[in-house]
């Protein structure tokens, strides 16, 4: 007999080690993965390149605008010597001008300077708003009074204090105005 051992017993091995994959399709599982990699890749870096497009065109679209208002606040200064030529010019009449030749002059001259300030503004995207006579605007005026005016519809310009401008089609300074109320209701009495 045999004496027994304290050896462990050797655990039953198969008879066949695992049969190889086949490598062909081994190669197209990694072909196929790599493809799926790269598709992803490719789809990333398109799409960065199409977030890079949009940041350069909203990056141009910005400086443009910056551009395009960038003289808004000198324009607004200058709208007061504009205001200033046209008090100077309402503030002599007809008369004086043909009474005094060298007063006739002058104001030709401002005349030409504020034309000149004008063409310089619409050369440059600035634009009065044309408010007499018109509705009421509230974007573009401000309504420093209502008045009675028979004839003029409710709510119509009557009188502008200080032109409105616009620069770019932005509003650049509102224009004060004074508003039409309109004929009261008929039958209602008015108290004064």
């Amino acid at each position: 007999m045999t004496e027994p051992t304290n050896e462990p017993i050797p655990a039953e091995q198969p008879a066949e080690a695992a049969a190889p994959a086949d490598p062909l399709a081994e190669a197209a599982a990694k072909i196929a993965a790599l493809e799926a990699d790269m598709a992803k890749t490719k789809d990333a870096a398109l799409r960065a390149m199409a977030d890079a497009e949009n940041m350069r065109k909203r990056a141009e679209r910005e400086i443009a605008e910056r551009e395009k208002y960038a003289v808004g606040n000198f324009a607004k200064a200058l709208l007061a010597v504009s205001d200033n030529l046209r008090r100077a010019l309402d503030a002599v009449s007809a008369e004086a001008r043909a009474a005094d030749p060298h007063l006739a002059k002058l104001a030709e001259g401002v005349e030409l300077t504020e034309r000149e300030l004008l063409s310089v503004f619409e050369r440059n995207g600035v634009a009065k708003i044309d408010a007499a006579g018109k509705p009421f605007d509230p974007a573009l005026q401000q309504a420093v009074a209502h008045v009675d005016a028979p004839g003029v519809a409710a709510g119509c310009v009557v009188q502008v204090f200080q032109p409105g401008y616009t620069i770019h089609g932005r509003l650049l300074r509102e224009a004060m105005v004074t508003v039409a109320k309109g004929a009261p209701p008929a039958g209602v009495d008015t108290v004064a």
